[in-house]
């Protein structure tokens, strides 16, 4: 496997080396959206997703769904619509956003449907005000994160011509530029600190509890804006994946892995999985195990490289009747490659690599694009192994961001 180059510089700031540069970074996400909404005829768009905010205006706030929103134009500068103390704080904290508004509310419809309604007609008035003032009422407008009570509010002030938002952000994000990039390599160089960490305390008789916590104050150490307390599967439960975090009590003998899926820098979420095994060498099955996950994973990875498709990928995923199971929708999530990049839990950035889509509905790898992979191997309540790695495609091919030992199981402790 290639791996990527490491960094020369950490999270600081400095003015003697070229670092990340935000402004750099805002803008050309900025020019990417705006230059996917004029190829789609789209002229506005109308966003309330907290990563895809962020993708478009640099903005992070308050994650309550549908509480602030953006009204984002490839023609205009944007109008923030924001949250309670935010709209109060941020306007000269963020000077690169030009147009400030309260945002309107009805807390997903805590307070009752009546309220909520009348909620929804004030928002509806606010955003077709300034669709009118632009022209643009009658227009297309892509629409994302809202409920059904924002869409039929919008209709009934005339703002018909509702498209889902989620493509046209899925075509902005699938490029990543230089900044973005190296947001996605430091968080990778944060989470290979955090294993470090954990292998230095994995022994008997820590729970898997105590992980969550010395995964989430080294990631915090170690310079994370968001540090994940990772999902913990220890002996038993190691196969398939499934519930983490029951305070399982580790014992001589098992084997541990760990999603550090979600921690963040700027924005940029890791998803990384690495597997230890406490106090034993693994055991010749362990092994196996282990080298068939490795080998598949490897073959995928040397398949991702511009021109070719998740189809040349995703044909080295053994089906799922391997394990006995009788759809391929059974290991969703498992044997897969999907696209990273800002806030985790917004869901995958474009491609995905499977065998229950990319076989028959393939998609063509493009450079710039920056993806993990991850598989398993295990029996049932025996035990089992998982490996991801975190990559970026070159025009050579995939270069690997997280450098923490793959090769075989890592024994602990030392």
């Amino acid at each position: 496997m290639k791996m990527a180059p490491k960094l020369t510089f950490g999270p600081a700031t400095a003015d003697w080396q070229e670092r990340i540069n935000p402004e750099r970074m805002r803008q050309q996400r900025v020019a990417r959206a705006q230059k996917v909404l004029k190829k789609n005829g789209i002229p506005a768009m109308l966003e309330a997703g907290s990563a895809n905010i962020r993708y478009l205006t640099g903005l992070r706030g308050f994650d309550y769904p549908m509480c602030r929103f953006v009204l984002f134009f490839a023609d205009h500068d944007p109008i923030m619509f924001e949250h309670d103390g935010w709209y109060h704080q941020m306007p000269d904290q963020c000077p690169w956003i030009k147009e400030w508004r309260p945002a309107r509310s009805w807390l997903t419809g805590a307070p009752g449907m009546d309220a909520s309604q009348d909620e929804a007609r004030q928002f509806a008035a606010d955003i077709a005000r300034e669709l009118k003032a632009k022209g643009l009422l009658n227009e297309k407008l892509a629409f994302g994160g809202f409920d059904g009570l924002a869409r039929e509010a919008l209709a009934a002030e005339g703002v018909k011509n509702i498209v889902d938002s989620r493509p046209t952000m899925l075509e902005a994000r699938r490029i990543k530029n230089p900044d973005e990039i190296n947001c996605l390599k430091m968080v990778a160089s944060i989470v290979d600190g955090v294993w470090f960490k954990v292998w230095e305390n994995l022994r008997p008789g820590i729970k898997d509890s105590d992980l969550t916590v010395i995964a989430s104050s080294t990631g915090y150490e170690y310079g994370a804006e968001f540090a994940t307390p990772g999902g913990w599967r220890t002996g038993p439960s190691t196969f398939d994946r499934g519930f983490h975090g029951g305070s399982r009590i580790l014992q001589f003998g098992d084997l541990v892995y760990g999603s550090l899926c979600g921690s963040t820098y700027l924005g940029y979420a890791s998803c990384s999985y690495r597997t230890f095994i406490v106090g034993r060498q693994p055991t010749d099955r362990e092994k196996d195990w282990y080298k068939r996950m490795k080998d598949r994973i490897d073959a995928c990875i040397s398949e991702i490289k511009p021109g070719k498709t998740t189809a040349d990928a995703a044909k080295h995923f053994p089906p799922a009747s391997t394990w006995g199971y009788k759809e391929e929708v059974e290991v969703l999530a498992s044997e897969i490659g999907h696209g990273i990049g800002l806030g985790g839990g917004m869901g995958y950035d474009h491609p995905i690599i499977n065998r229950q889509w990319s076989l028959k509905f393939p998609q063509v790898f493009e450079e710039g694009m920056t993806i993990a992979v991850e598989c398993r191997e295990g029996i049932h309540r025996e035990g089992g192994v998982r490996l991801e790695d975190m990559m970026v495609v070159t025009k050579d091919g995939a270069e690997i961001f997280d450098h923490f030992p793959r090769e075989e199981i890592t024994v602990a402790p030392r």
